[in-house]
């Protein structure tokens, strides 16, 4: 998220979490779910030049 975000892509960020969420409740395998989302995010940031392996807890 760069220094000069608007509302309108602020608000896209958030709608596109609510929906992240609601399909990692609503899955049948919610380990699975969550591991495939947080690979699609770490892609995004990695294509973005944001190393990722000091992200894991």
């Amino acid at each position: 998220m760069g220094d000069n975000m608007n509302d309108k892509e602020l608000i896209n960020v958030l709608i596109d979490k609510v929906a992240d969420l609601q399909r990692i409740k609503s899955a049948p395998d919610k380990d699975a779910e969550i591991n495939k989302q947080l690979k699609l995010i770490k892609a995004k940031l990695e294509a973005m030049g944001v190393i990722t392996t000091d992200l894991e807890f």
